[in-house]
């Protein structure tokens, strides 16, 4: 019996070797391309987080940022929010809750912009064939009431990238194809 459950876990340990094996390894001009993909992604999440921010927006232009954003990040995905009144206390809302937040709050302007976009690690393969790294990027808050109450910081956030194999029929012909998403946002530091 011993001898019997030894085979089965060297065979099932053999699968999903050859299984893991199969994934294609991403080369450096696909993990250029992909780079290029992933950063994109976070700049047009830059862009959404922007016009739902902005008091301006229309409820049915903001209401389709949010969807188009949602779009972009791996299910379960959740976005940490700081503040300088509150320095200890960090809190992750899941992304649709956070950018609903976002259009509700309670300044009459709000400008969010985002710079220094950059990778901090390199796409790491996981056990699963999916692909993990971290991008940087630093966020100006300013929100203004007209009583003349004014709240300003920065914060620097990680925003952790997936990378994973996926397939699509395309006239009957089944294509495999890199996709990004995003997931959690995390804030590392919050100051003025």
């Amino acid at each position: 019996m011993k001898r019997y459950m030894l085979m089965m876990l060297c065979f099932f340990l053999g699968s999903m070797a050859m299984a893991q094996n199969n994934e294609p390894d991403i080369s450096p001009e696909r993990k250029q391309a992909i780079d290029s993909l992933a950063l994109e992604k976070v700049r047009d999440l830059s862009k959404y987080i922007t016009i739902i921010g902005d008091k301006k927006t229309r409820d049915v232009d903001a209401n389709a940022a949010i969807d188009r954003a949602v779009e972009l990040f791996d299910e379960g995905a959740k976005i940490d929010v700081s503040s300088l009144n509150r320095p200890d206390d960090i809190r992750a809302y899941p992304v649709k809750d956070y950018l609903k937040r976002l259009k509700l709050l309670n300044y009459d302007q709000v400008n969010i912009e985002w710079f220094h976009i950059q990778y901090i690690s390199d796409l790491v393969k996981q056990a699963d064939g999916r692909y993990v790294g971290v991008i940087t990027i630093y966020q100006r808050f300013e929100g203004k009431r007209k009583d003349g109450m004014k709240y300003v910081d920065t914060t620097k956030k990680d925003i952790t990238v997936y990378v994973e194999r996926k397939k699509t029929v395309i006239q009957g012909r089944t294509i495999g194809f890199w996709d990004v998403l995003l997931g959690d946002i995390r804030v590392t530091n919050t100051y003025k």
